[in-house]
């Protein structure tokens, strides 16, 4: 299962240091960062389990920043 969320991190330090602290505490979860994008996404992936968004957006606000799950959005095209 993979959990997408749109951040505040900026930095790629920063960034790298949120990836070994989210793999140290949330065990089985692996995460990257997409800093590049408008939303500053950060990817958290769990094999065979769904990964606890709560845990994360916890662990990334003791780190001093923001996250939010950023919903799944189907466009439907409209028949005419």
């Amino acid at each position: 299962m993979i959990e997408i969320f749109k951040t505040d991190v900026a930095s790629e330090a920063i960034a790298r240091q949120l990836v070994a602290a989210i793999a140290e505490v949330l065990e089985g979860c692996r995460a990257n960062f997409d800093l590049e994008d408008c939303d500053r996404i950060l990817r958290v992936c769990r094999d065979g389990a769904e990964v606890d968004a709560q845990a994360v957006i916890g662990l990334l606000e003791k780190s001093g920043f923001h996250a939010e799950v950023l919903e799944d959005v189907i466009a439907q095209s409209i028949k005419s």
